[in-house]
């Protein structure tokens, strides 16, 4: 395996990439067709026509409470995961936080320090489209959503079943405000 480094440290394959979004996708397709069409939704909505304050209605308050059962479902697919697995899912997943702690998403996002980690946890929970679309289009965001959970998910696997927190050699952080690209000086 050739390990791939820029300036910060060590970057995630595009491999380990794909499985982190195989991975959620599959959790979800656990769930049945309410959830997907929920996120489809959100990836599809124009953010125009949102609301200041979503209702029970719109996707972005449905799809809550099918966070912790798919929580459930990535625990459950990921339970005989390596450290080494564990640890390339964590860096995948520190990546794709630390690429969106953006000025401009959080202006949508809103959120305190542990808030917009909390949001883009939730981007990063609801698949590969959705981070894409809000990557692209910052006004997809969800003005306050969160999953906390997902910020640290794999940390804690490989935390819980080996005793260790994962070493990502990364050299960056999924705190926000961490990603100088990201912010106005």
């Amino acid at each position: 395996m050739t390990v791939t480094t820029d300036a910060t440290g060590t970057l995630p394959t595009s491999a380990d990439e794909a499985r982190l979004w195989a991975l959620i996708e599959s959790a979800w397709a656990e769930l049945g067709a309410e959830p997907q069409a929920l996120r489809r939704a959100l990836v599809e909505r124009d953010p125009a026509d949102d609301d200041d304050e979503p209702d029970e209605d719109d996707p972005s308050s449905a799809i809550d409470r099918w966070l912790s059962p798919f929580l459930d479902r990535l625990a459950h697919l990921s339970a005989e995961l390596s450290t080494q697995e564990l640890t390339d899912l964590d860096r995948v997943v520190e990546r794709k936080l630390h690429d969106i702690d953006r000025e401009d998403i959080h202006e949508v996002t809103d959120g305190s320090d542990d808030g917009f980690l909390y949001c883009r946890g939730f981007i990063v929970a609801l698949g590969r489209d959705y981070y894409e679309a809000v990557r692209a289009t910052p006004a997809l965001a969800v003005l306050d959503a969160e999953c906390e959970s997902m910020c640290y998910f794999f940390a804690h696997l490989h935390n819980d079943r080996f005793g260790s927190w994962p070493e990502t050699g990364s050299g960056i952080s999924r705190e926000s405000f961490g990603n100088p690209a990201g912010w106005s000086s």
